[in-house]
């Protein structure tokens, strides 16, 4: 009897199609603590890659908090939230984001990009439109999706094509509107003024994901929202734990109503394992560090400015960043696959982000600024893109 044909044969064919254009990605595993050093493939190296913005990630105060909270309740929750899951660690800290963001409840979800996807999904389905911004990031492009509304996407950072796009578009039973606030490829900023006034005009929901933004924008660290001054005109406010707050989860706020509709129908949440309540005792401890330490995200923004006026000097194309995600955009995967080398053979982590995370053609290196970076950090990683700023 002939052998029976490997069904994942294909599997090897489409990998090397993606070596061949420079698309195919590969783990790395770090060693020790999430930090501003790293120890990756036994280098240790500056790191520019992550997204621990306010240096929480490898806080002790985080990690004693971890410890007692696990001598207490454990570890595994045990089950989903609305079997037996829900404990009071994690009502604790839904309790304390609502108060954190000014509205009426939150709600945890185990991870940003669930978050986004049981919303969005919750919120709309056929019969209804949602009208997305085309740089949004997949968690909402998936939403949308998944939602299976009728889906308008509208020039990115375009208020005046997504007016066109709800005033051309009639007769659903909901609209919605969805965006990143600060655009965690490109590092810049969404109108949401505007989008808010759009959404009234048109009687559309609005969704805001604040993941790059919680804790580093704001004078409370809300996120741009509270920056702007329009957070109480945005309906439903998505955050992470895992990015500025150094920990790990989702979470969405807004009116009681909303929350109740979300506990009861967002797939994610209902159908998932709750996070261990040790996890919460580690966001509680970082919120904390939010409030009593502003400087971190004051000094933060402060240095994203100077570092980008000094690339901006060393003739890199940086786009319209104004956070502290700045983008190096360098066109084509294999160039960006050679700085980054370059860059590691000096000392620092960039990492190469290439499509389908970025449009073809402005394959880029992605540095995500940290309070914990050094000034000599800093200047080390200034003069070693100097180095290669006319390189080939």
């Amino acid at each position: 009897m002939p052998p029976h044909p490997d069904p994942l044969a294909w599997i090897a064919e489409e990998l090397a199609a993606l070596d061949a254009h420079d698309l195919r990605r590969r783990l790395r595993t770090y060693r020790g603590p999430q930090a501003a050093r790293l120890e990756i493939d036994d280098r240790v190296l500056v790191n520019f890659g992550s997204n621990d913005y306010l240096g929480l990630a490898a806080d002790r105060r985080l990690s004693e908090a971890v410890a007692h909270a696990t001598e207490q309740d454990g570890w595994g929750s045990g089950a989903s939230p609305l079997v037996v899951g829900h404990g009071q660690r994690h009502q604790r800290l839904e309790e304390r984001l609502a108060e954190f963001e000014g509205t009426e409840a939150a709600l945890l979800f185990s991870s940003g990009y669930v978050a986004n996807v049981g919303a969005v999904t919750a919120l709309i389905g056929p019969g209804d439109a949602v009208y997305s911004d085309a740089l949004n990031h997949a968690s909402l492009v998936d939403g949308c999706r998944l939602s299976r509304a009728a889906i308008h996407v509208y020039r990115h950072n375009d208020a005046g094509h997504l007016k066109l796009l709800l005033s051309e578009s009639r007769g659903f039973r909901r609209r919605l509107i969805v965006t990143d606030s600060v655009f965690s490829m490109d590092g810049d900023l969404a109108p949401l003024a505007e989008l808010a006034e759009l959404a009234e005009r048109f009687h559309s929901m609005l969704l805001v994901d604040e993941a790059h933004a919680t804790g580093v924008f704001g004078a409370h660290g809300r996120g741009l929202a509270e920056s702007l001054c329009v957070d109480e005109r945005i309906d439903v406010r998505v955050g992470t734990l895992s990015k500025a707050l150094g920990c790990a989860g989702g979470f969405v706020t807004g009116s009681r109503a909303l929350v109740d509709w979300l506990v009861n129908k967002a797939r994610p949440y209902v159908f998932s394992t709750a996070a261990p309540q040790a996890a919460c005792a580690a966001a509680l401890a970082a919120l904390d560090i939010v409030r009593d330490e502003p400087e971190r995200r004051e000094t933060l923004l402060a240095r994203a400015a100077d570092l980008r006026a000094a690339l901006a000097g060393q003739g890199w194309q940086t786009g319209t960043t104004a956070s502290q995600i700045i983008p190096i955009i360098v066109g084509e995967p294999a160039r960006a696959l050679a700085i980054s080398t370059a860059l590691a053979e000096r000392g620092y982590w960039l990492p190469a982000i290439r499509p389908p995370s970025v449009p073809a053609g402005q394959a880029r290196l992605r540095i995500g600024l940290s309070f914990s970076h050094s000034e000599e950090q800093l200047e080390g990683l200034v003069r070693a893109l100097g180095q290669l700023a006319s390189w080939d």
